[in-house]
């Protein structure tokens, strides 16, 4: 067996951390890594728009560096272009000696020639898969039950667009269930050998529709599914943009929210079979020991939080917060630690773990160290997003610093939670006086985080009409806790 490890990377889109140890989200397999491995309870996206998030993890850079800022297909075919004079990750394996493959939804580039960014198995996006069956979401076997399904055909001159129903089609016959069974296929070949492997699984469920097989949603009691804590938030001192995006779902009720959360709950368990499969491929072929097992997601979505579903508008946990579970050899089983650390620092992490050479230039940080053990969850107590927008360009900022999260807003008011007390971001302290030092404090660190990253856009906001920092880029830059 190869002394270097294998690597699965197990990528579903638009996952809540709130699924992992979730009582009504059944996920046998994903508890079945965390028991084998370390679970970071602080993970967050860079970006909660798919495309940026998904560049940041392939390359370690934010999205102003590596150049996708909106999901890709959005927009005109000059914008949102991955820069290609940056390496990804995949193609330092390759020249370690790694067979790699990558399968399911790529929303990263729009050529998905994958093999030039070190994937020598395409799998990605291919029309032969995702188009197979059924669909993307099973929707042409929809039961056709008010009770189970709603579609969003409001405001007037909008297409119906499907929200969330159950179907009759087996998850296997699904897009996701086509898509692992290439992958499987991929691993037959490639265990039989004792070259390092690399394989990537990637969906674009849970995100939007939200259907599940009738067995997975009836194995749910619907009527005790618990709603968020801030579905009814009245975004007070909220930005009026978020206040905007969350009238879209003024007509659902507390019944189509848990209607909602169930079929979500479902595809996850769904989902979580498929992790299943590709384990139990790989343990049967005893490689699951010298094999690192990666769960994550490209960012999370609210579900009813804040009385919004998705993940385009607002800068809530529930958007950027994450599952990250990874499980191998040399670290440490049924494990959990409160680091914070981001999507795109798998990138520096994997490299490491795999002994292959490191990217430069990188946004990222490798917590390599703190999963061998060399390393404690207090030296990664802080984190830096940044959004864009999605069809509607805007200017986000986000700084985590132990409990405490700042959003600078260039469209509007800045946001200030303390998360310790305030999980649910029901109370936006940015504007109140007693909070003012904290504002420039943490505003003050941002700027560390924004000119170490070289993000030219915000560090050349001089001219006059656009100081609408607390306080500017020249100001002394301080990298400690505030």
């Amino acid at each position: 067996m190869s002394r270097k490890p294998n690597i699965l990377l197990f990528l579903p889109d638009g996952m809540q951390a709130d699924v992992l140890g979730n009582p009504a989200c059944r996920t046998p397999n994903f508890d079945r890594v965390m028991r084998r491995g370390t679970q970071f309870s602080r993970a967050y996206t860079p970006s909660q728009v798919c495309s940026p998030a998904r560049a940041s993890l392939m390359t370690g850079l934010l999205p102003h560096n590596h150049g996708v800022l909106q999901v890709e297909h959005c927009v005109d075919d000059d914008q949102s272009v991955l820069r290609s004079q940056y390496a990804h990750w995949a193609q330092n394996l390759v020249d370690a000696g790694y067979r790699t493959g990558y399968f399911g939804k790529w929303h990263i580039e729009r050529s998905r020639a994958l093999e030039q960014y070190g994937w020598q198995e395409n799998g990605a996006d291919a029309k032969a898969v995702i188009r197979a069956g059924t669909g993307d979401s099973g929707e042409g076997a929809l039961i056709r039950d008010d009770l189970l399904t709603r579609y969003q055909a409001e405001p007037p001159g909008y297409r119906s667009f499907l929200h969330y129903g159950v179907t009759e089609v087996e998850p296997d016959d699904r897009t996701y269930g086509q898509v692992t069974q290439r992958a499987l296929s991929y691993l037959d070949g490639v265990l039989a050998d004792d070259d390092p492997w690399a394989v990537c699984v990637s969906f674009s469920e849970p995100n939007e529709p939200l259907v599940c097989h009738r067995r997975s949603f009836e194995e749910q009691t619907v009527e005790q599914l618990e709603l968020p804590a801030s579905v009814n938030d009245p975004m007070t001192g909220a930005p009026a943009l978020y206040r905007r995006s969350q009238r879209i779902y003024d007509s659902m009720t507390d019944r189509q929210w848990r209607q909602a959360r169930a079929c979500y709950f479902g595809l996850v368990n769904e989902i979580d079979s498929m992790l299943g499969q590709l384990l139990d491929k790989i343990e049967g072929r005893d490689a699951l020991a010298n094999t690192i097992v990666i769960v994550a997601s490209d960012h999370g979505r609210c579900l009813g939080a804040h009385g919004m579903d998705s993940h385009n508008i607002g800068a809530y946990e529930e958007a950027f917060h994450i599952p990250l579970v990874i499980a191998g050899p040399g670290i440490a089983c049924d494990s959990a630690t409160t680091a914070r650390v981001g999507l795109h620092d798998l990138c520096p992490t994997i490299l490491e773990l795999a002994g292959a050479k490191p990217i430069t230039p990188s946004d990222a940080t490798s917590f390599a160290s703190l999963l061998q053990g060399h390393a404690e969850a207090a030296a990664f107590t802080a984190g830096f997003a940044e959004n864009h927008g999605s069809r509607y360009p805007l200017m986000q900022r986000i700084l985590w610093d132990d409990e405490w999260k700042f959003v600078f807003n260039g469209f509007d008011e800045d946001e200030l939670y303390d998360l310790h007390t305030d999980p649910h971001e029901l109370a936006n302290l940015a504007s109140l006086p007693e909070h003012r030092q904290r504002v420039e404090a943490m505003m003050t660190r941002m700027w560390a985080f924004i000119r170490r990253s070289g993000d030219r856009t915000l560090l050349e906001t001089h001219y006059t009409p656009l100081r609408l920092a607390a306080v500017g880029p020249e100001v002394a830059v301080d990298d400690g806790h505030v």
